[in-house]
């Protein structure tokens, strides 16, 4: 009792002298006092320091090393023997060329195929109307058939499943990986250690048929999609793997975790995925990068620094980068193994890569509980290494801290105005509600019609402009983001006349303190995406009075608003893959970025274009409207 009585006694004894300086009124004047007027040189030191702090999270010496949490999962010794890498590859080609002998699916010969290796088998139709076609596939109503058999656990009541799945992708993509998928179905059928349902799925048109597939297996409907209901389910999922392979030489393998709003799987999954690896001696990537030692070097920290960089991009962006991300949504972890073929020597051969899967599948089968022992929030700078999120939520706490300081200098300068000289009689006009108001409810109208005219207008479009339908929701999405730099700069003038000194101070404090909530609230939902905003709007809302430069002030908030920022994100995306284009390539892809989030809006439930849309973007117009308070 004495020994925590001590303990608790300095936390104590800050928290009372905490107090006692904020119940003072002298001494809370002083601290204002002082924060009011550092403020400028506070803030500049704060945004450095976020900067600093977040770059710094790359560097090997400030990570955790990753470790096992579950302790089923804790060793690897398991004696994996598959055997049938060559005869699965040979499936893989005959499903290749019944495949394209049948344009599409070739949901017969697949049924056979999985009823032959023991399996239950079952179909589901679907059947989804997009909003506008997609550019990539140009299709405007895709129709399809999932196949997926169950193999029923020998050893359980069946009340708990695991997935593979493997989607059938148009052309020559990921037909080995169906071949991969039958041939582990076979021998998992000869194997009686089962504890859990294993359902071998192939998806029709990869995402979609996923999301049908997962929307008739927990009876839910979200996205108004067409389906069959399903005939055979198995238990309660407790984890996916996703397999895409498109050759039969493999290099290496690349996980992909990013999944949709920017949700991430159970950290154990990918520690599972790296453990294997390293026993059967697998080359492995993430982001397709591989691992290196020399993290003590220039070039070792850079080459960490664009992994996770690129990780922050692909998280931020809040589309699924696999089929395993529309799992996450369904609290099951998932992730997506991907095979590549690249210049590298080493090679990996299909019955290594059956080996790892049926390791991993051991594994997952040894599971009593759901995964949750170790981290959900995380950065991944390597394999080997990780950044949890009570490590990297302080840099965005830095950047965030400039818009309260940005608030708390407004609040002094508007409680406590500059005196009156003698002989001035003219009382200053107070803000009324009008001023505020005005404006906040333009911003928002602008952002509520960038969110839903462009695809109610596009037939509109397509009527008097020679333009598609995916060409007329982009463009239409432009006109608007545009049109909102030529509102009245004024608008608080439409209703309540000439604007005042006091008023452009008045919806700067709630335009800075609604995006501090803003920025908060989505770096807890998705870190990345909050904190690449605050990098770019937090100078910009700490900067923006009516009294600077008015044209140089404009081109740097035009350079640091939401639509710019996308731009810049679509060619750094593409140098860390180091795939560099030209301008007009990049400009062609943001283009095609804006589309894609649109439409994964409307299918998958993707946060990311509504959250710009309707709380970013009339966010950024209230600054504009400060710049040009007249």
């Amino acid at each position: 009792m004495s020994c925590s009585t001590v303990v608790l006694w300095p936390a104590q004894g800050y928290k009372t002298a905490f107090m006692g300086l904020l119940s003072d009124p002298n001494r809370r004047r002083a601290l204002i006092s002082t924060l009011t007027r550092l403020n400028a040189p506070i803030c500049v030191i704060c945004y450095m320091a976020g900067v600093a702090w977040f770059m710094g999270l790359a560097f090997d010496p400030f990570t955790l090393r990753t470790y096992m949490s579950e302790n089923a999962m804790g060793s690897t010794m398991v004696e994996e023997r598959f055997p049938a890498g060559e005869r699965a590859m040979a499936t893989g080609r005959e499903f290749a060329a019944h495949k394209k002998k049948a344009d599409g699916m070739p949901v017969d010969w697949l049924v056979k195929t999985m009823q032959s290796r023991g399996l239950e088998v079952f179909t589901q139709t679907f059947t989804r109307q997009l909003p506008f076609p997609d550019e990539n596939k140009e299709r405007y109503l895709v129709k399809g058939t999932n196949v997926y058999g169950i193999l029923r656990a020998p050893r359980a009541p069946r009340t708990e499943a695991l997935v593979l799945s493997a989607p059938c992708s148009p052309g020559n993509n990921n037909n080995q990986a169906v071949g991969l998928l039958l041939g582990l179905a076979q021998y998992f059928r000869s194997q009686v250690y089962w504890a859990k349902d294993i359902i071998f799925l192939v998806n029709d048109h990869d995402l979609i048929g996923m999301q049908a597939w997962l929307e008739g297996y927990h009876h839910t409907n979200t996205t108004g999609m067409d389906y069959s209901p399903l005939q055979g389910r198995g238990g309660s999922i407790q984890a996916a793997l996703s397999l895409e392979l498109s050759s039969d030489v493999i290099t290496s393998l690349d996980l992909v975790l990013e999944g949709l709003n920017g949700q991430l799987p159970n950290l154990d999954l990918a520690n599972l995925f790296y453990a294997f690896c390293q026993k059967i001696g697998v080359l492995c990537t993430i982001q397709g990068k591989l691992q290196r030692n020399d993290w003590d070097t220039a070039s070792g920290y850079s080459h960490a620094v664009q992994t996770m960089m690129l990780m922050v991009l692909k998280q931020a962006s809040g589309r699924p980068w696999g089929d395993h991300g529309l799992f996450l949504r369904y609290h099951i972890e998932a992730a997506t193994i991907t095979g590549v073929n690249s210049f590298r020597q080493y090679k990996t051969d299909a019955t290594t890569v059956g080996r790892l899967f049926e390791g991993m599948f051991r594994k997952l089968n040894n599971l009593l509980e759901r995964l949750h022992q170790s981290y959900f929030f995380y950065l991944m700078p390597s394999l080997s290494r990780f950044v949890s999120i009570g490590y990297y939520m302080p840099a965005f706490g830095l950047l965030a801290l400039i818009l309260l300081l940005r608030a708390l200098d407004l609040w002094v300068q508007l409680v406590s105005p500059p005196p009156r000289e003698e002989d001035d009689i003219e009382q200053p006009s107070s803000p009324g509600v009008l001023s505020v108001l005005t404006p906040l409810v333009i911003s928002h109208l602008t952002g509520a019609a960038l969110y839903t005219l462009p695809i109610h207008s596009q037939e509109m479009a397509v009527e008097h402009f020679p333009v598609s339908e995916t060409e007329a929701v982009v463009l239409t999405v432009i006109a608007i983001y545009t049109a909102g730099l030529a509102l009245p700069h004024n608008t608080n003038r439409l209703l309540t006349g000439q604007g005042t000194e006091q008023g452009w101070k008045v919806l700067k404090l709630v335009a800075v303190l609604y995006l501090a909530v803003l920025l908060g609230c989505t770096a807890l939902i998705n870190f990345s995406l909050g904190f690449i905003l605050a990098v770019t709007l937090v100078p910009m809302a700490a900067y923006i009075t009516p009294h600077v430069p008015k044209a140089l002030s404009a081109f740097i908030m035009i350079a640091l608003s939401p639509a710019c920022t996308l731009l810049f994100c679509v060619f750094f995306f593409q140098e860390l893959q180091e795939t560099p284009v030209s301008f007009m390539e990049g400009w062609m892809l943001f283009l095609s970025v804006i589309s894609q989030g649109i439409l994964d809006n409307c299918l998958y439930g993707s946060l990311v274009y509504p959250l710009v849309s309707l709380m970013v973007y009339p966010c950024w117009l209230l600054f504009w409207n400060i710049l040009f308070w007249k």
